[in-house]
């Protein structure tokens, strides 16, 4: 049976590899076509070459990026709106027309909360992807964006209860932290084959690694450690629309 393609969206650069670094590496090398839609950060700066060397690692194409401003760094793109205060449907057109243009059979991107840290570019992606995801098969829905295609289903990178007291030692634990209830969670991959690549592709993000955020932290870590905390990633499936199940699930 063929692997679904897939396709990402992300806020930043570095969100696709530490939340699905290893479904997208799993896909990739079983065949399928991958890709990631980042939500910003512009095509000219330090972190977008970062992003496509972590893309190479992972086989995920060339990024596709919405190149808005993130909501915290005003120099990610400049001249550009924060990706928070941009017109919704302006950003929901513009993901349309990257549905459409790649075709996926399914999509990955952040839960309701954004994942652990709850940022507000996380929350605000997943907003966007949820109102794209059905309307991409619409005809009758942003016309300019390309032809129809519905994506089969949408999975929500997210991290159980069970998992936060662990995963807690690395990102601290003064530091708010945002999970859903064990039995929310539909899918749980095994990414330990790949942790190679997806532990080379964080750490393609050396901006993060230097400034000390979630990808410095990783690097610092011993590789039992990151095995441990990182070689499962966890999804809450999501259809917007009926489709054959063969057709609709990431590889597990």
């Amino acid at each position: 049976m063929a692997v679904p393609s897939l396709l990402a969206v992300f806020a930043h650069p570095d969100d696709e590899s530490l939340s699905a670094g290893g479904v997208l590496a799993r896909h990739a090398a079983a065949g399928a076509r991958t890709a990631v839609v980042t939500a910003t950060w512009a095509t000219d700066t330090p972190r977008a070459a970062e992003l496509a060397e972590a893309l190479r690692i992972l086989g995920a194409r060339t990024p596709r990026m919405l190149s808005y401003a993130d909501a915290r760094v005003p120099h990610s793109a400049p001249g550009s709106v924060r990706f928070c205060d941009a017109p919704l449907d302006e950003a929901v057109r513009r993901l349309v027309a990257h549905i459409r243009d790649f075709r996926p059979d399914v999509m990955v991107t952040h839960d309701a909360y954004g994942g652990l840290p709850g940022h507000p570019d996380h929350v605000h992606t997943h907003r966007v992807t949820m109102l794209a995801a059905q309307p991409a098969g619409l005809e009758q829905l942003y016309p300019d964006a390309g032809a129809p295609w519905q994506p089969h289903a949408l999975y929500l990178a997210t991290h159980p209860r069970s998992a936060v007291s662990a995963l807690r030692t690395v990102i601290g634990a003064r530091k708010t932290v945002y999970s859903v209830p064990d039995d929310q969670v539909t899918t749980t991959v095994d990414v330990g084959p790949w942790m190679d690549r997806k532990i080379a592709a964080v750490l393609a993000h050396r901006s993060e690694v230097q400034r000390g955020a979630l990808p410095g932290v990783i690097a610092n870590l011993p590789p039992a450690t990151r095995q441990r905390l990182f070689a499962t990633e966890w999804f809450i499936r999501h259809a917007p629309t009926v489709a054959p199940r063969a057709q609709t699930e990431l590889t597990a």
